[in-house]
């Protein structure tokens, strides 16, 4: 205890240095741990988005742009599948349920999805939790909309507003559908995927929104809604359909039975193994990521040990007064050691307190721009042993600082010119 108060008081006298070295080490920490929870966060949030849905089923593409565009709302598909060929999948006799999905236009910058009622009843996301209602009600008329959380905080949207929905992903005035406004008729609770960032409505709006439209121009005045039959509006055609299953041992026999589909080609996917095949894409930058923040770290620990040792050369003296008050060298060693470990320590406590308090800050802007869920709880186990190794770090740096003052003699010391 009594080299512990020493080193206290030694790190006192030298105030501006040590506040230095401290906020060195901090921000070293603070993107170190930032970048691992990111990560994990990242990873987290990607495996949330869907769950409970066996297979995944669109035209003939690899399996993570089917994942990407038909979950993540992410890119285009590379073409459309004929209702026909949903109907022949959702009759199949493994098969439980089906939600068809309908992609092409916008609103304001967030897609629209054309889908049914099965929607909401049967998508589930992170353990299986399914989608609830903050305000309203599923779209019960032809041109009733359900919207995400997000697009209704960041667009300011209340129950019975209308809204106008554009052909295509640019929301320009040549290309909207502003015969046909819709009525927001639901506003669907926070999930932390991109359901919240989703405009969605009925298929047969869908197709009655594209009645006199061709190659992405509409042709004449347009139809009036009165003047629209929602019992002849059946698709033709839709981007991709979501399958659950009454038994998961069938999922492989059935994905072999759509890949092999005679009328058109056609690709049904697992998303547990999409996902895991989208994320090991990813893990070169991950990992790239991780490497940078460590070599940060070290950069910080280098900075604290060039501090010690310049520090050094100036207390000689002061160890050479500590020895002849009966210090022994093993008391000087100690306490080299002592005090790196409190810079290496306060550093730490400093930057896991800055990116908790950051994280705090930032996470609803990170959740509204990029649908990533940043968690503000303490530490994780992966967390505390990267500051666990920080921590060692901190103590072999003290050595090298530690050691030349163990092997500095007495009379060295006595003898240095003032």
């Amino acid at each position: 205890m009594a080299i512990l108060r020493l080193a206290l008081q030694s790190l006192r006298n030298r105030k501006a240095t040590a506040i230095l070295t401290i906020f060195t080490v901090a921000v070293s920490v603070a993107l170190l741990i930032g970048v691992e929870r990111v990560r994990t966060q990242a990873k987290e949030s990607f495996a949330n988005t869907i769950s409970g849905t066996d297979l995944i089923v669109g035209a003939r593409s690899g399996q993570v742009n089917l994942l990407l565009y038909s979950v993540f709302r992410i890119g285009n598909a590379t073409n459309n599948i004929d209702w026909k060929s949903v109907e022949d999948v959702k009759n199949h006799p493994a098969v439980a349920w089906t939600i068809p999905i309908s992609l092409g236009d916008s609103h304001r910058g967030f897609r629209v999805v054309g889908t049914t009622d099965d929607y909401f009843k049967y998508y589930r996301y992170g353990q299986k939790q399914p989608l609830s209602f903050k305000e309203g009600k599923s779209f019960d008329g032809l041109f009733d909309t359900v919207i995400g959380s997000e697009v209704a905080k960041k667009l300011g949207y209340q129950l019975g507003d209308e809204i106008v929905i554009a052909h295509g992903l640019a929301d320009k005035s040549f290309a909207r559908h502003d015969n046909l406004p819709f009525k927001v008729t639901g506003i669907l609770s926070p999930t932390g995927t991109p359901v919240d960032r989703s405009v969605h409505v009925s298929m047969p709006a869908i197709e009655a929104i594209h009645i006199g439209w061709e190659s992405g121009a509409r042709m004449g005045p347009g139809v009036k809604p009165e003047d629209i039959d929602p019992d002849l509006l059946q698709p033709e055609q839709i981007t991709a359909v979501l399958l659950g299953l009454k038994s998961r041992i069938q999922t492989f026999a059935l994905q072999r039975t759509i890949n092999e589909y005679k009328q058109e080609p056609l690709t049904a996917i697992m998303p547990g193994i999409a996902l895991h095949e989208l994320w090991s894409m990813m893990s070169v930058a991950e990992q790239a990521l991780l490497v940078v923040s460590g070599f940060v770290v070290v950069a910080g620990l280098m900075g604290m040990l060039s501090s010690l040792l310049t520090s050094l050369n100036e207390r000689r003296r002061e160890m050479a007064i500590l020895r002849g008050m009966g210090a022994r060298p093993a008391h000087i060693f100690f306490l080299l050691i002592s005090e790196a470990l409190l810079l290496t320590l306060l550093g730490i406590i400093a930057g896991v307190t800055v990116l908790l308090i950051m994280i705090n800050l930032a996470a609803p802007f990170v959740l509204s721009q990029y649908g990533l869920q940043l968690s503000s709880a303490f530490l994780s186990q992966h967390e505390w042993m990267l500051i666990g190794i920080v921590l060692v770090a901190g103590f072999l740096v003290g050595m090298f600082p530690a050691l030349r003052a163990y092997r500095q003699s007495l009379s060295d010391g006595m003898t240095i010119r003032i």
